[in-house]
This record gives structure tokens, sequence and C-alpha cells, in this order.
């Protein structure tokens, strides 16, 4: 059976990740979450005091991105790759809302994107595989046999988010969980590099009313349809 690249872009908050790991583990693809790796960056850049909420050091993390190694660990217990920075599983750390509320602003940066890009395409060489993040179908994999642009109402992906939050046991409200995912938003479709947009040749899904199942169950249909389509 063909092996595709199957690009999934999208708003904050819209289930990429969880569908992407669905898709690559019933697949047998390798999943790369293009989203953790500038989350990455951005705890290095916190804590390492290049960025806080007052200041922003760009010019210092540019000077520093040779120092940040980023690799994924499969976590069996898990079912899915762990982020490594420098060594160090930062999994549960990347995944606050104050990182959230600092990453576009690091993404948006052309020196980081361009050097997470390269590390991007290099993990897709050998096809089979699913990656997600805001500029997969457009400029990561331009060529990816199937492009998917997940979509979803503001308040309902804010809502999710917080249940997320919530349930980890931090201490968050669903206002700034809102407001956050409305500047990522801004941010995100705003930015000079790479902005978050809808490619060409993108299928549009707004999952505000589905299911997991229905998602996975419609996307996987998509999936199998390309693959075909191939032979």
């Amino acid at each position: 059976m063909n092996k595709i690249t199957i690009a999934i872009d999208g708003f904050s908050s819209t289930g990429k990740s969880t569908v992407a790991k669905q898709l690559a583990k019933h697949l047998g693809y390798v999943y790369v979450d293009s989203g953790a790796m500038y989350r990455a960056v951005t705890f290095y850049a916190m804590q390492n005091g290049l960025i806080n909420k007052d200041d922003f050091n760009v010019e210092g993390l540019i000077y520093q991105l040779p120092k940040i190694n980023i690799s994924f660990t499969f976590n069996e217990s898990l079912g899915f790759a762990e982020v490594y920075l420098n060594g160090i599983n930062i999994e549960k750390e990347i995944r606050t809302l104050e990182v959230s509320s600092f990453v576009s602003k690091v993404a948006a940066i052309p020196e980081v994107r361009q050097q997470q890009v390269k590390l991007q395409q290099k993990l897709g060489d050998s096809k089979g595989v699913v990656m997600d993040g805001r500029d997969i179908g457009t400029v990561v994999f331009p060529k990816a046999e199937l492009k998917l642009f997940m979509t979803a109402s503001a308040e309902t992906r804010a809502q999710r988010r917080y249940d997320e939050l919530i349930e980890r046991g931090d201490d968050v409200t669903f206002k700034d969980v809102l407001k956050n995912v409305q500047e990522r938003d801004y941010l995100d479709s705003n930015r000079k590099d790479s902005p978050l947009i809808k490619a060409d040749d993108a299928i549009e899904i707004d999952n505000s009313n589905m299911s997991l199942e229905e998602q996975f169950n419609k996307i996987l249909q998509l999936v199998t349809m390309t693959i075909e389509d191939l032979e």
C-alpha cells in the first residue's frame, strides 16, 4: 500500500493533534506535532529570560537558536511521542496556558520558523507521516497528498481547551482561555511569515458539532480515498 503525507492545519484547539495521533496509530505512520516544537522553543525562551509579559528579546532568541535541540521519543505507555528539549522531557511543561500565551509571538519569528521547517521536512522525507500545525500544507509539505484544514468556533475551542486544562489541575478561567484562543487566532493569521491560511487544495473540516469518533471516521475515509486514487 502506498504511503502518503498527511498535512493537518487549522486554528488552535481544533483537535488537530488528537486526530493526527489517531491516524498515525491506525495507519502505522509517524506522527509529528509541529506545534509542540514551537512550544519547546517558547519554553526555552521563557526559561532563559528571553520572553515575558513585558519584553521579548527577539535578537537574543535568534542568537541562541543553535543551542536548542528538539527531539521526540515514543512513550509506549502513553501511545505517542513526547517532546524533549536538550535531552529533557518537557511534554507537560509546554502545555500550560502561559506557554500558549507566548507561542504565537515566538512562532512568528522568521528565523525560528526556518529552523523548525527544515527539521519538520527532514522528519517527513520518507512519507508515511502525519503532521499537524499552522503551515504544514502551505509551507512544510506543499505537495502533501492529503491536506486538511480544521476549524471550529472560538467558543467551542475555548471550552475544549478549558476542560483540558482544568482536568490537568491548572488554575484557569474560561474567560482567560477564550481570550488566549482569540489572540492566537489573530496572531497566527496575521503574522508576516507563513500565516495560518487554508491551502487551496485543502479539505476544510468544521468539527464544532462532531464527536471524536465521527471526526476520525470522516478523515480516515478521506485518507482511504486518497490512497486508492494513487494505486
